[in-house]
């Protein structure tokens, strides 16, 4: 998300919206959907926590659930774990703030990483009746369409996903990640990447532009996020249940979509793959590294629980994990 808010300030004109107000929309859910969840979530290895600590020999970690959208009430949560987390010797992001800004500048030289630069566009890819609800969504958010039809097809689901209120919002990405790089700065921390916006260019653009465009196509009714999917993703963040909202962002993907559950299932998979399976164990070869200090791994929420995720991982490797204050 951070990518497309850079994206955004540099490149579209600003228009006014009306700040975000949406409703959880958990309590509103079926007996059955909510029981799905619940099944879902049986199996699920650690599937709450926002805050897990990981010790093996001399190193301690403390893993860190982030969300890359801004929420007022996560400052009261920053000032609880001030008291620790000032005491590291290191903080890892997923992509540090200084890492961030060089790519920013880049991109305002070379739009290729995430525009169609040459060749045909969407619009010359995507049958109309798909390209005219993708246009729409680009619309609600103040982005004429042409802009659209050059958008890379992953960069055009980022920016589908972002809600209309949140596109022009000045500290919309100033999340708990954004939060974290405060608090190291101030403390004077090093600060390290998990990953590069170099992996991560060349994970997003490894299919085939055919292939992505396909996927594109078929997801075209799903990708639309409101206003009350970031109520309800916010508060199930700060009551520190990921698995509950993965799973729930599953089955209302499902939902909307109009896809046979099998069909939405392989695009599922495939987003989980690229966006959190291979990440995962790409990051683990350095969160491995770490010896005899005590270090904080702040990423995305996501990222911690499940068969995949990075406690798993972790206990996997030997490490005692316990849950800690968040």
């Amino acid at each position: 998300m951070r990518f497309l808010f850079i994206f955004i300030c540099l490149f579209v004109p600003l228009s006014a919206y009306a700040a975000c107000e949406g409703r959880d929309l958990r309590p509103d859910l079926s007996a059955e959907m909510q029981d799905q969840i619940q099944q879902a979530l049986v199996n699920f290895p650690y599937p709450e926590g926002n805050h897990w600590i990981a010790t093996k020999d001399g190193a301690t970690l403390h893993l860190i659930g982030t969300v890359h959208t801004n929420d007022a009430r996560m400052d009261a949560v920053v000032e609880r774990l001030e008291p620790t987390l000032s005491q590291a010797d290191a903080f890892y992001f997923e992509v540090t703030k200084a890492e961030m800004d060089a790519f920013q500048k880049g991109l305002a030289e070379d739009l290729s990483p995430v525009l169609i630069t040459s060749g045909p566009t969407l619009i010359d890819m995507i049958p109309a009746e798909q390209w005219e609800t993708l246009s729409q969504g680009l619309a609600d958010r103040g982005i004429p369409s042409w802009m659209g039809a050059k958008m890379r097809p992953w960069f055009l689901s980022m920016t589908l996903g972002v809600p209309p209120c949140m596109v022009h919002e000045p500290n919309a990405s100033y999340g708990m990640d954004a939060r974290l790089t405060d608090l190291a700065a101030e403390y004077d921390i090093p600060q390290f990447s998990l990953e590069t916006t170099a992996e991560l260019m060349a994970m997003f653009n490894e299919f085939p532009m055919e292939q992505q465009v396909q996927s594109l196509v078929r997801m075209a009714d799903a990708f639309e996020s409101s206003e009350d999917q970031l109520a309800t993703m916010l508060n199930a963040y700060l009551e520190e249940k990921h698995g509950e909202i993965l799973q729930f962002a599953r089955l209302q993907g499902l939902e909307t979509s109009g896809l046979t559950e099998e069909i939405f299932d392989e695009e599922w998979d495939g987003f989980e793959e690229q966006l959190l399976i291979g990440r995962n164990n790409n990051w683990m070869a350095h969160i491995l590294d770490i010896q005899d200090q005590t270090a904080v791994i702040a990423v995305g929420a996501g990222h911690l629980g499940g068969e995949h995720g990075l406690l798993n991982l972790l206990e996997q490797a030997g490490y005692t994990l316990e849950r800690g204050p968040f």
